[in-house]
């Protein structure tokens, strides 16, 4: 992507010759001429370029989507595969009690993934369904209570996520990896007629609590979800958005 944006400068900056000849050598109709088709020749040339990095990127995006699609199919692939084959041992040892009890846990598990599927916003819902594959010091559960959907709250439901994915990812970067236990983050996501509440439990341990909580400060100034009360700590943070009137 560099070298379109090295050619578009030099393009650009080889206007200056004719420029500069046309003011040293003013009256000659043949230099005014030959600078503006130079000028015209140059701006086509730039809108050329531009268009070749526009579509660099736009091809760099949509790998990097793809890839991540790959990589979140994957271990969905892999949960579905190491299901079966707990069922299948369970059915094969006629454990009726314990093939009920796992498949509630799937049903269960089935819910809870089709509620993140429903909240209404693409971009909250992919990084959702494809944290595991960004990290493995931070596990992400998340808990949707009832029909929530962002898109149809009385409130800038792009603008929530958006802060819902920055604070996740200011646990994410703060967790310290080579503590013993794992860290685990838990989210619960509900909403009443006055509000939206996103509550956050972490359990683990930090690398530098003070620059996360600077982090997280950052990220909610001007943001629609504010905290609830003064005391707010990396272990428990209840976050609020208020509904438009």
């Amino acid at each position: 992507m560099g070298r379109f944006r090295t050619a578009k400068h030099y393009a650009a900056a080889s206007i200056l010759l004719p420029g500069s000849a046309t003011l040293i050598w003013t009256g000659k109709v043949w230099l005014t001429a030959l600078f503006l088709i130079w000028l015209v020749a140059s701006a086509a040339y730039w809108i050329r370029e531009e268009r070749k990095e526009h579509q660099e990127r736009l091809a760099r995006t949509i790998g990097a989507m793809q890839n991540a699609s790959i990589r979140t199919l994957n271990h969905h692939r892999h949960d579905w595969m190491n299901d079966l084959q707990v069922l299948f041992g369970y059915a094969r040892m006629g454990k009726l009690d314990k093939t009920i009890g796992y498949v509630e846990k799937i049903r269960e598990r089935m819910a809870a993934e089709s509620a993140i599927a429903k909240l209404g916003s693409p971009s909250l819902i992919s990084f959702i369904q494809s944290f595991r594959t960004v990290t493995n010091s931070l596990t992400l559960e998340v808990d949707v209570k009832g029909d929530l959907q962002l898109n149809e709250l009385s409130l800038d439901g792009e603008a929530v996520a958006e802060t819902i994915i920055h604070t996740i990812n200011a646990y994410r970067f703060a967790v310290k990896s080579d503590s013993a236990g794992l860290s685990v983050l838990r989210l619960e996501l509900s909403a009443d007629e006055d509000a939206l509440y996103a509550s956050f439990y972490y359990e683990g341990e930090l690398m530098n609590e003070h620059q996360w909580s600077q982090k997280i400060k950052q990220q909610l100034e001007g943001a629609p979800l504010k905290p609830v009360g003064s005391v707010q700590n990396f272990s428990e943070m209840l976050l609020r958005a208020e509904m438009r009137a």
